[in-house]
């Protein structure tokens, strides 16, 4: 039985991710700040508390799992924060900081931490969570532009270099998903975004956990280091 970390796994969009993998048959571990421990409980489901920020917390949380539920066989990179909006020259160094550290560092980490044991046994599904922001750079939005540019190039890169291994990697880059970070921004935010969505409407949780699932699962058997949009139809600008 395939075994996922889906980190950010308790936010709206990790929710989404989590559940549709848990029908999918795998075994899933919530892997959050703050995991959510209140859902009932499952052998098919697992809450651990990570810092994706911290090299030694990803690590912990892959020997955890390899204890009790033998190594991860698929990794969703799902956690990330917004960050403050403000003027690139205006940008507070410590919130730039922070923001690679979760969105882009967070998701290297946590790489480290899985693909040597899914190199070994020649299997493995990482799926790299991204933004229409890494392609066209929102404004006042430096340091999450960034970061989910970052991370598709990183993407790119370590898919190239574990090809050959049996271990897949592609990113999803969203647009604007009615749920996750969409929720903490403004009103007037909301609809900026909205705006930019020829299809006139956002996406939902579910319709990004289904990419995410195929992406995961051994149905996806020749892709690997692409950047898959789902945008409704902004990607086309």
């Amino acid at each position: 039985m395939a075994v996922a970390i889906v980190t950010g796994g308790a936010g709206g969009l990790g929710q989404a991710i989590v559940a549709r993998l848990l029908a999918d048959g795998m075994r899933v571990v919530v892997a959050d700040l703050r995991p959510d421990d209140q859902s009932p409980k499952s052998e098919q489901r697992l809450s651990l508390t990570v810092d994706v920020s911290d090299p030694a917390s990803a690590s912990a949380l892959v020997a955890t799992i390899r204890e009790r539920w033998g190594a991860p066989t698929v990794l969703i990179n799902n956690a990330g924060i917004a960050g403050p909006s403000a003027p690139v020259a205006n940008y507070p160094p410590a919130e730039w900081r922070r923001v690679l550290e979760i969105n882009l560092s967070g998701a290297f980490h946590c790489l480290q931490a899985c693909l040597p044991d899914m190199i070994a046994t020649g299997y493995g599904r990482i799926v790299n969570i991204a933004s229409i922001a890494g392609k066209d750079g929102n404004p006042w939005m430096s340091a999450y532009s960034a970061s989910k540019a970052g991370l598709i190039a990183l993407t790119k890169s370590a898919a190239k270099e574990v090809a050959g291994t049996g271990v897949l990697i592609n990113c999803v880059v969203p647009g604007v998903i009615d749920g996750g970070l969409t929720d903490s921004v403004s009103d007037e935010e909301r609809a900026l975004f909205l705006s930019r969505v020829p299809m006139g409407r956002m996406g939902r949780p579910e319709e990004l956990a289904e990419l995410v699932s195929w992406l995961a699962s051994d149905r996806c058997t020749f892709s690997t280091g692409a950047a898959f949009d789902l945008s409704g139809g902004r990607a086309v600008y």
